[in-house]
Formats: C-alpha cells, structure tokens, sequence
C-alpha cells in the first residue's frame, strides 16, 4: 500500500491516472477493496468484460460485471479502462470454432455491441491486445483473427471508434517495454495508422516486468508519443527481488519524463491477487 500511495501521489499530481486491475467479486472483499478504494482513481476488469465473459452464447451478451465494475467507479469519481475487445485468447469456444468472414463478421457484431453498451462511459479501451508475434520478427501473431485478413485491426478500430467516439483507442501488447523487433513493429503499424487516418489514440505497454528494466524503455515510450499518440502503462507488475521497489520508481519516473504518458495501471492490488504465483 505505501509503494501505492507514492504511485498514486504522484500519477494524480501530474493529472494522470493510476489504476488497478480488479473484478466485481472483489470490490467488497477485505482488505482489498480498502486499498483499492483509498490508492486508486482509475479501475479495469482484469477478466470480466473480455470476449468469453461478455458474449458467452453468440449474441448473448452479459454485462452484468461490467456495468458492477463502472457503478463503483463511478461513485468513486474513478475512470475506467476497458479490457479488452478483440483478442486470440479467452475467446468464447463458439467464436474459436468460427473463420473467415464468419468471425470477422462476429468481431465487428461483439465491438459494437460491447463498446456501444458502454458507451461513454470508459476512459480508454484496449481494442486489439497481443496481436504481435514474440521473437524478432516484429509481425504479426498466428491467431485465427490473423487469417481473417490483415487488416482486421484496423476494421477493429474503426468499429471500436463508430461504437463508442469518446473513448481512446488503444493497442496493447507486452514483451514491448523496450525499443526490440515486437514494439517496432507495432511502432510501425501506428504510424501506418496514423498517416491512413485509422482511430488510434494510445499504445498500452503491458510491463509485466522481471529483475530489470529495459534502458530503452523511457525513449521507446517518448517514440510512440512522437507519432501522435498517448503512451498508458497497461498491466505492471514487477518479480519480487531486491530491485523490485526502485523498478516500481524507474517505471514511474520513466512515464512522468513524456508528457503523453497518461496513466499507469498495475495488474492487481495486493500480492495474492497477481496472476504471477510463487517467487515470481
């Protein structure tokens, strides 16, 4: 809590945001929901507005932990991040039995039901999250949205933008906090983007980090705020070891360094609510 409250102090001094992961079950849970309630003016459903949660049944939506989720925010005078919209992973089985013009016609049908459900009310969504490839080839990730054609993110975009005009449209991937053949080629996609004129508004760097920081990791978030774009830290969380709290700082320092990096949000709030188990 006290490593959150210098994040928070210093986020909401600068106007941005500090946020957390969390979902509807644990708004009232103890201790959780005091730390979380006390540290943080901005929320995200770590699982509960995704593709599998919301539309479960093709056509059938559920909202129900979503709209939890936004109501307590909102009390709050907290924002919200919206995760995620299109993505590989945690998709409902009907959609991961689906191809071709049948999925892509799914997706477009899922952004606007979802992001129209919510219009207006979220800060920012992730539209497209993890569609780069590992490794060093800086393209894209095999995925059964991929082979819908090459341009379903950008037609992701521009649905998300139609669905909901106020939010910020962001691309999120990890394994993207340095300057290294993945974060290029999503560099060079948003600059594609921007010079076509498809909506995109923010890069989300995940920064689920281990023992080190990558050194370029200021000057690679300062590369995408060049292109016109915001810069948010998406979902930090850092190994534990010695230098665990003076990351934490460098992370922090490195976003308040470039004026268009918004926001962070770590991927959870107290240590047994991480993904990350064990040591790690």
């Amino acid at each position: 809590a006290s490593a959150a409250s210098t994040l928070g102090a210093a986020a909401a001094e600068s106007g941005r945001y500090f946020g957390a992961a969390t979902n509807s079950f644990m708004l009232n849970r103890q201790p959780h929901a005091t730390v979380l309630n006390r540290e943080f003016n901005s929320i995200v459903a770590e699982n509960e507005m995704k593709w599998y949660h919301t539309e479960p049944n093709q056509n059938q939506f559920n909202f129900t932990a979503g709209d939890q989720l936004i109501a307590h925010a909102r009390a709050r005078g907290m924002t919200v991040r919206g995760h995620t919209l299109v993505w590989h992973a945690q998709q409902p089985q009907w959609a991961q039995n689906m191809s071709g013009t049948a999925l892509r016609n799914a997706m477009i049908n899922h952004i606007n039901r979802v992001a129209g459900h919510w219009r207006g009310q979220i800060h920012s969504w992730d539209v497209v999250n993890e569609a780069f490839a590992d490794g060093g080839s800086g393209g894209r990730r095999d995925s059964n949205l991929q082979r819908t054609g090459n341009d379903w993110i950008e037609v992701a975009f521009r649905t998300a933008r139609a669905a909901d005009p106020n939010a910020k449209l962001c691309y999120n991937d990890y394994n993207t906090d340095g300057i290294n053949a993945k974060s290029t080629g999503i560099y060079n996609m948003v600059r594609d983007f921007k010079a076509r004129g498809v909506p995109i508004d923010c890069v989300g760097l995940q920064s689920h980090l281990g023992t080190s920081l990558d050194p370029t990791y200021q000057q690679n978030i300062q590369r995408f705020a060049d292109l016109g774009v915001d810069v948010q830290i998406t979902e930090l969380d850092i190994q534990q070891g010695g230098n665990q709290a003076n990351m934490y700082g460098q992370v922090t320092r490195a976003c308040l360094a470039v004026a268009r990096c918004t926001g962070i949000t770590v991927w959870g709030v107290l240590d047994p609510d991480s993904w990350r188990t064990g040591a790690n």
